[in-house]
């Protein structure tokens, strides 16, 4: 509960800074959408494959899970789906529900924790979209599991995540472009290291994260029951890392 509230003022705070993800998008955006021409983000810097999607969104029951910002879901309901918009930070929601009133969009926003969908009935919807954010959580697997929950049989869950080698370097020595492990993983902002050196290295107030590994991030989708039938890999824009790896990872998967 501390990291729930906590990350929840951290994100309310960051929206209300104006952060990259946190910036609506513009009419000129939805416009296109409503013609088609779409593309939305799962990770930073790569545009979801088009054939992870039904070739037509009119219709379709969208979950934007911990997705808001005024970003993929408006994009989304512009290209025809009935979008429901569920994060944690109410500032974020905002942003989606200031786009859906400009443009006269189908949008719901609906506040809570990605790892509880109670709100929701089994089966609610047809297709599940969750960029880069359960980073934010400390414990993974009830997000695949409530995402298996309320899909349709034969719905899609679309979801980007941390490298977690991203997490092994000692973060001082990082900014100087010295690559040092230094964190065992599953890393954990909590117990990895303490308060104190976590308010050093990047403010008292900024996010907590936590790294899971790639068992619970793929294992934990197909232990749910997910068919994994997409992957891709992608890089963090301005991170001197991505010359030697990728930074998100990104599955498509099936409810069977």
């Amino acid at each position: 509960m501390e990291v729930h509230e906590h990350n929840q003022k951290s994100w309310d705070r960051m929206a209300a800074q104006g952060i990259e993800w946190s910036i609506p998008v513009s009419h000129e955006v939805v416009e296109q959408a409503r013609r088609g021409n779409w593309q939305v983000l799962l990770t930073e810097s790569k545009y979801v494959p088009r054939d992870w999607f039904p070739d037509d969104l009119h219709g379709l029951e969208v979950l934007c899970l911990a997705s808001g910002g005024g970003q993929q879901a408006p994009t989304l309901a512009a290209a025809g789906a009935h979008v429901t918009s569920y994060d944690l930070s109410m500032e974020q929601l905002k942003r989606d529900a200031l786009v859906a009133e400009r443009e006269g969009l189908d949008l719901t926003i609906v506040q809570g924790d990605m790892r509880a969908l109670s709100v929701f009935p089994d089966e609610r919807f047809d297709l599940i979209f969750h960029p880069v954010s359960n980073v934010f959580v400390p414990d993974v697997l009830p997000v695949w599991r409530e995402a298996y929950r309320v899909l349709q049989h034969g719905g899609s869950l679309l979801a980007g995540f941390m490298n977690p080698v991203e997490y092994i370097f000692d973060p001082e020595l990082q900014k100087q472009g010295i690559y040092q492990a230094k964190y065992r993983l599953p890393y954990s902002d909590v117990t990895s290291i303490t308060p104190e050196e976590h308010a050093r290295l990047y403010g008292k107030d900024e996010t907590l994260e936590f790294s899971h590994t790639l068992e619970e991030q793929i294992g934990g989708q197909i232990a749910a029951g997910f068919v994994i039938t997409g992957f891709y890999e992608s890089e963090r824009a301005a991170d001197p890392i991505a010359q030697f790896m990728p930074s998100y990872i990104a599955t498509r998967a099936l409810k069977g």
